[in-house]
């Protein structure tokens, strides 16, 4: 283990800056190595992404790699584990923290295989414990019913983090850290795939896990109509609308809009959750609001263990009384 020193954090780029998963890594990742003791450092793989190195330190890391390549313009499983096996092997950190997205979903466990390691997916929280300095790696088992607390002993270890786990820190643009040039060192004739077409999905509105409201409905909506009632208020509340599994299934709402533990985690200001029973599954999406409003016929309904404040009726009814109700009060 002497070998192994520090946290290290893949950082994802997205639209010329780092990615809001990126920056909450750093946060989380910060507090891991301080616990430690030891640095915390970031990587930075792709084309063009160099001038990324000054917001990673900003961001709290004390050093960055920067492997900057043509062949690195897009996601390829190929080319980035290669590379991140190349960086691990020069750095040795105890720790590599990705973001639990589809890229870190693909190359966080190729990565464990390639470096003899454990990888644990999609975790809700971590902590070193006091003891024997090893990562505590929290995360839903048991279909979200409950969580569980793993530890690895080899290493790296290696973890994915859901968006919103952690928190990032004030950027701190005096910061001055160390960067490191990498070179990929990749051979074309091994990258096996190649990026045909990319199709970006358009977002109309507010992006869901940046929302500080969420209007979110369930199978008791009933259908894709109901849903447009849902959206109403949360255009007047300048929030967003989410859904339960069943309700995009079901094509009602974009598959975008599930929240929950195959679904998006959200920690918005206040929560309207709206005609859904708030299953365990549904609530590893959505119990960091501040605030749960909710209203279901049934009182009964587990959302109401969950909710601040409730409403026991049909939705029907009460949601366009409070959706006036509101109008009135924000026309004042």
């Amino acid at each position: 283990m002497a070998e192994y020193k520090g946290v290290m954090i893949f950082g994802e780029a997205k639209e010329g800056k780092l990615a809001s998963i990126a920056t909450e890594l750093l946060g989380g990742g910060r507090k891991l190595a301080s616990d430690l003791g030891q640095e915390l450092s970031a990587v930075l793989v792709g084309c063009g992404i160099s001038s990324l190195a000054q917001e990673a330190i900003a961001f709290g890391a004390d050093k960055v790699y920067v492997v900057d390549d043509p062949l690195l313009q897009d996601y390829q499983t190929d080319s980035y584990v290669s590379v991140m096996e190349k960086v691990a092997g020069q750095a040795m950190p105890q720790v590599i923290l990705m973001g639990q997205t589809s890229t870190g979903r693909d190359l966080a466990p190729r990565l464990a295989f390639r470096l003899n390691t454990t990888a644990s997916l999609g975790c809700l929280e971590l902590a070193i414990d006091p003891q024997s300095k090893l990562l505590l790696q929290t995360k839903p088992v048991y279909g979200g019913n409950a969580q569980a607390v793993f530890v690895s002993e080899s290493f790296p270890q290696i973890v994915t983090v859901r968006a919103k786990a952690m928190t990032p820190q004030e950027p701190d643009k005096s910061r001055k850290s160390e960067v490191i040039k990498i070179d990929a060192g990749l051979d074309p004739s091994a990258i096996r795939t190649k990026v045909v077409e990319k199709v970006t999905e358009k977002v109309e509105g507010i992006k869901l896990e940046d929302a500080e409201v969420v209007v979110s409905g369930g199978r008791g909506i009933g259908s894709a109509e109901g849903f447009e009632q849902l959206a109403e208020l949360a255009k007047t509340l300048k929030g967003a609308v989410g859904a339960t599994r069943p309700p995009c299934d079901n094509g009602w709402v974009p598959a975008g809009a599930q929240i929950g533990l195959t679904g998006k985690i959200v920690t918005p200001e206040l929560y309207i959750a709206v005609a859904l029973s708030g299953s365990s599954q549904h609530m590893s999406g959505c119990s960091g609001a501040k605030t749960i409003v909710t209203i279901n016929k049934d009182p009964e309904a587990n959302i109401f263990r969950e909710a601040r404040f409730g409403v026991v009726g049909d939705w029907k009814k009460v949601l366009p009384a409070f959706a006036d109700k509101l109008k009135e009060l924000l026309a004042k």
